[in-house]
């Protein structure tokens, strides 16, 4: 799948296992490279349903957002990559057909 960033921080934050660590905290970075690993083989965003990390779609003011798991309330919050995002006649996301996700943040949005 294609892996592209909100902005130059979280590209960094999400490729500089060093400055991973030092700003998320060891464990948190190790889960974060896994889940990017997770995210760069898979062929579409169906797959993460099937891995570690608990990829789920989020709602109220992060809807059309999806969240995938780190540690302790940390998570990757991602987006479809796609210019119509593909939505299934029931008007959900269409998991299948997402080839490419953004992520937009990397924290605990429930604080």
């Amino acid at each position: 799948m294609e892996i592209a960033y909100g902005d130059k921080s979280l590209e960094r934050l999400c490729n500089d296992d060093a400055h991973a660590k030092k700003k998320l905290g060891p464990l948190n970075a190790k889960k974060l490279r896994a889940r990017l690993d997770d995210l760069d083989a898979a062929a579409t965003l169906a797959v993460m349903r099937t891995l570690p990390g608990g990829c789920h779609e989020l709602k109220a003011d992060l809807a059309g957002c999806l969240g995938i798991d780190l540690h302790k309330g940390f998570r990757i919050v991602i987006t479809p990559g796609h210019d119509p995002v593909p939505i299934k006649g029931d008007g959900g996301l269409d998991w299948a057909l997402v080839t490419a996700v953004r992520v937009v943040k990397i924290g605990d949005y429930h604080d």
